[in-house]
Formats: structure tokens, C-alpha cells, sequence
């Protein structure tokens, strides 16, 4: 790691990706917009690039409940590793699962999650994943 974080800065980072988690399965856009992402937003998937420039065009295709994430009701993280930052961003290794109100799994997702800090605060700034 260049400029390792401190112990403060990565318990932020990491609140950010459990901040987001928990807003996400409430399907709270406006905390992810406005608390737990910074725009431009820029997301890695399915073979495209997602950009994001302003809270306004934040989409969510998992809350469509269609293709890959058809009888979705919530997400959980299987784990969180911290494997590089410096004095304003982190990256995170993670894994996802997707679940259906049954408990049922849709299925399970590596990806990568870069945090930043801006304006003082920690919050999710791009994504990388094999997930729809």
C-alpha cells in the first residue's frame, strides 16, 4: 500500500460500503445518490462502461427485478478486503450475494469497489463486477 490509510480512514471506507449496502436493500436512492456514491459514478459491466456524471442519473438495474436479478429482494456481502489505498481512495476485493425473499441464492459476485474521500467524505466512486 502507498500512503496507507489510518485505522480511522479505512473503518470510514469501509462504513461506506455498509452504508451503501444497507440503503441499496432498502432501495433508498437518495442516501446512495446523495450519502453513500460520488458522480461521476463509473460502473464496469457486463462487457460495458456505465458512467454516471450527476446523482440525477444514478440507475439501479438490480430493483428492476429482470434478467439476472429477477425475484431479487436483497444483497449481502460475503466479504470486504481492503488490498490497496492511499491518503484518499481505497480499494476494495469483495463478493456479493444476491438473494430472494426465500432465502434462495441468484447468485454470487466478485468485484472490485473504489471509495474516495472528497469534499470530507467517504463514498463509492466505481465499480467493477461480472454481476448484470
Amino acid at each position: 500500500m502507498t500512503d496507507a490509510l489510518s485505522a480511522e480512514d479505512i473503518a470510514a471506507a469501509e462504513a461506506a460500503l455498509d452504508g451503501f449496502m444497507e440503503a441499496f436493500n432498502a432501495e433508498d436512492a437518495d442516501a446512495i445518490r446523495h450519502r453513500w456514491y460520488h458522480f461521476p459514478h463509473v460502473r464496469f459491466h457486463s462487457g460495458k462502461v456505465t458512467v454516471m456524471p450527476t446523482p440525477e442519473d444514478l440507475h439501479l438495474p438490480v430493483w428492476d427485478r429482470k434478467g439476472q436479478s429477477e425475484g431479487w429482494a436483497r444483497t449481502a456481502w460475503d466479504y470486504k478486503e481492503l488490498f490497496d489505498s492511499g491518503k484518499d481512495k481505497a480499494h476494495f476485493r469483495v463478493q456479493f450475494t444476491r438473494y430472494r425473499a426465500d432465502g434462495s441464492v441468484i447468485g454470487s459476485y466478485k468485484s472490485l469497489y473504489i471509495v474516495t474521500l472528497t469534499d470530507g467524505r467517504w463514498a463509492i466512486q466505481a465499480r467493477s463486477s461480472w454481476a448484470a
